[in-house]
């Protein structure tokens, strides 16, 4: 008895390293780099708004740091209150997992293991959040609210391509 409680213990001990290794070999190879000033914060917010407003759809954008920290918000008259916390936790998840939050998304649509993004902390598995990279590094992301995820993941990667 003794043993066999041993044996699932180690069981599941490789199981959880195994998913660990394999989340980690996951990763975006891009490092995280010095964080976005508001300068570029803001022109990034302002490609985002622009493309929002070419479509005439009313969204809320925000842009935050490496870390993940907010440094500029802009929300267009009109727009669901609800986008104002959704275009920050898209931003933060994008750049705390240094992919698009669409990878997301589609992991958790395909079911099975997918299914373990609701449990991460910080997640946020719906399109409109794009991490911010500049000469190979994370310097932030940016998050779109407002519309349909598409929508708004069509104005976060407008924003996403000022930055180089």
């Amino acid at each position: 008895m003794q043993r066999s409680r041993f044996a699932r213990r180690a069981i599941i001990l490789l199981g959880t390293a195994l998913v660990l290794a394999s989340g980690l070999r996951a990763q975006m190879p891009n490092p995280y780099g010095n964080p976005i000033p508001l300068e570029k914060a803001k022109l990034v917010a302002a490609a985002a708004a622009a493309e929002a407003q070419k479509n005439g759809w009313t969204m809320a954008i925000a842009v935050v740091d490496s870390s993940g920290d907010l440094v500029f918000f802009e929300k267009m008259d009109g727009t669901q209150l609800a986008s104002l916390q959704l275009s920050i936790a898209k931003a933060r998840a994008a750049a705390l997992f240094k992919r698009p939050t669409k990878a997301q998304e589609d992991a958790l649509a395909g079911g099975g293991v997918g299914l373990r993004i609701l449990k991460i902390p910080d997640a946020m598995p719906v399109e409109g959040g794009v991490p911010l990279i500049e000469n190979g590094k994370i310097i932030g992301a940016v998050g779109v609210s407002g519309a349909q995820s598409t929508q708004d993941g069509k104005c976060a990667n407008a924003a996403a391509t000022l930055v180089h």
